[in-house]
């Protein structure tokens, strides 16, 4: 920094505040010190910088699955939101194992990034509540949060009961649910708003297919166990936990050589761009995945900058139903039930 004052002319502190406070720097000093700062090749040690602030110019994201690209689209709006506040993001992936995201949130705290953003395994993990008290903020996305967290999500129960209304509204009455495991927070919501639905109309069964995870595999392995059943007992439709599960299922279903919809009608989650393109378009109900990334991200820079003025909020978004082929219409979009 010394030799770069030098080149530019100016003092060691106006280096200092175009590298850190660049609005109190006119524009053509500003412009001076930068073109020294490319002629000389100067790279700051941020390291250092860390040190002497206590933290860093970094957000974290610890994705469920970053294998889903559910998560892949909220993150795009995570780091528009960082890319705005000039700060790097750091993706971090769980893989639905509960020690490796406490290996991350320790491993985060360590690196003092201003914040962290978690779709957590388990939301009730008493980490992220240590995480927080200690300083650094802490906003769930796609999960509910208690009164100490802010937190963005969508009404899985609602949408639930959407899939499995439009499902009941078109005749079927023998309907599956293919997700799991039950610990995850979504699947229980979603669960909950199909049995919702069932229970209003009056009329209906639901049986619960619980897999180990919310992957593509697992959908196929459902379609064996759905295509095994007896057609007496087999059911006429199907509610995926998410838009994975429906695909795999939905390939079964053509290995077998059963028809989608005519001999199993497909609803899955969270409308992810593979849905649309499916072999058959994938009735889906869609969450607005870059919405809830931005806006995340947008909370928990406002908590980071402004801790003591800060109150946490829980930001709900509605679901939509977007109706394709796989349950024999499409396309149309619902965001209420009947």
């Amino acid at each position: 920094m010394k030799d770069v004052a030098a080149h530019a002319r100016v003092s060691l502190g106006t280096v200092s505040n175009v590298l850190n406070r660049p609005e109190l720097v006119s524009e053509r000093t500003r412009k001076r010190v930068l073109a020294s700062i490319a002629e000389l090749g100067f790279v700051r040690n941020e390291s250092a910088r860390q040190l002497r602030g206590g933290g860093s110019r970094t957000l974290a994201y610890v994705v469920l699955d970053a294998t889903n690209p559910f998560f892949t689209d909220v993150a795009r709006g995570v780091q528009e939101a960082a890319d705005a506040a000039g700060l790097a993001l750091f993706l971090c992936n769980s893989g639905e194992d509960r020690e490796r995201q406490a290996a991350y949130l320790d491993l985060l705290e360590q690196q003092r990034v201003e914040g962290v953003l978690i779709t957590p395994v388990d939301a009730a993990d008493p980490r992220i509540g240590a995480l927080a008290a200690r300083g650094t903020p802490v906003v769930v996305v796609d999960r509910a949060a208690g009164p100490g967290h802010c937190s963005v999500t969508v009404d899985d129960l609602l949408g639930g009961d959407l899939a499995v209304t439009h499902l009941l509204d078109s005749g079927h009455r023998r309907i599956a649910f293919v997700g799991g495991p039950r610990t995850i927070g979504q699947v229980r919501d979603r669960i909950t708003g199909a049995e919702r639905a069932v229970a209003r109309a009056g009329t209906g069964e639901l049986t619960v297919l619980e897999t180990a995870r919310l992957d593509v595999a697992q959908g196929r392995r459902a379609g064996e166990r759905i295509a095994g059943l007896p057609a007496a007992r087999r059911p006429t439709a199907a509610f995926c936990a998410n838009d994975l599960l429906a695909l795999g299922l939905l390939q079964q279903m053509v290995r077998l050589g059963l028809r989608v919809p005519e001999d199993l009608a497909i609803v899955g989650y969270d409308d992810i761009e593979f849905a649309e393109a499916a072999a058959v378009p994938l009735t889906s109900v869609a969450q607005p995945r870059h919405r809830l990334g931005r806006t995340a991200a947008e909370l928990l820079l406002a908590e980071a900058r402004s801790p003591d003025g800060h109150e946490h909020q829980q930001v709900v978004f509605a679901p939509e139903l977007v109706v394709r082929a796989s349950t024999g219409l499409g396309p149309l979009r619902s965001s209420t039930v009947a």
